[in-house]
């Protein structure tokens, strides 16, 4: 693991909280939800499935961020955070096996890369999310973070047809401008459908990180080990949603 950053301060609601794992066994229970959610729930190729783990080597250089019940500790939602000065120390970020970053990584200030997020089955309506973004602002504030940037997982449909459709709505409502666009390494099999295909719904993760301001920065690149295309997302701190932001935040205290 990373050296352990400064304390997070932790939020704790009446039923979730979140908190940086701070030991191995902690880190085991994130991958052992990521094997659960991507590998049993969604069929993807993982690696340590023999453990029940979702494991690659990036995890060693990330921090993890859980979030738990409060009656039984049990972790249902998590994220793993690589920050630049890790990234340097390894050679590269995750999502540079998806896509040339190209102008994302020469972007100046701070830059932070969420990844691997999940969400257990009967936490998807708002409530772990909310907490793990609660979490997540503090970690980009207690840091100085500028950016924050990831891969965000679209379904990808017969022929790619959903994925396509998808992305017909992100071109319209949340694309960056050219001089920031990304170059996937593997794109869709189908890249287009007519622009009257609009009403493919965006995944959760994806539409609350719109929501607070993020923009995808291109075309996504397909995923076959996850039945998955994989949208780069950038978030310019700066230019967060506040009103946004702000709901996430106290909605994770009401919760």
């Amino acid at each position: 693991m990373p050296a352990i950053a400064p304390a997070l301060p932790q939020r704790r609601a009446a039923r979730l909280f979140v908190e940086l794992a701070t030991s191995a066994h902690e880190v085991r229970e994130a991958q052992s939800l990521r094997f659960r959610v991507f590998g049993e729930e969604f069929g993807a190729k993982l690696k340590g499935t023999h453990q029940g783990l979702d494991v690659d080597d990036f995890d060693s250089l990330c921090h993890h961020l859980l979030v738990r019940e409060v009656n039984t500790g049990r972790v249902v939602g998590c994220t793993r955070l690589l920050t630049d000065s890790n990234a340097e120390r390894s050679g590269c970020f995750y999502s540079e096996g998806e896509f040339d970053l190209g102008p994302v990584a020469k972007l100046p200030g701070r830059q932070l890369e969420i990844g691997r997020t999940c969400i257990a089955p009967d936490y998807r309506q708002g409530a772990a999310i909310a907490v793990l973004w609660s979490g997540l602002a503090s970690f980009i504030q207690l840091h100085g973070f500028d950016y924050l940037f990831g891969c965000a997982s679209i379904p990808l449909g017969a022929g790619d047809i959903q994925a396509a459709a998808i992305m017909n709505r992100i071109r319209r409502q949340a694309m960056v401008g050219p001089e920031l666009r990304v170059t996937p390494r593997v794109p869709l099999l189908s890249g287009t459908v007519s622009d009257e295909v609009l009403d493919a719904p965006l995944p959760p993760l994806l539409k609350a990180y719109l929501r607070l301001g993020a923009r995808a920065c291109g075309e996504p690149c397909r995923d076959p080990d996850f039945g998955v295309a994989d949208v780069l997302i950038l978030l310019r701190v700066a230019e967060l949603n506040p009103a946004y932001s702000r709901h996430f935040i106290e909605r994770a205290d009401a919760i």
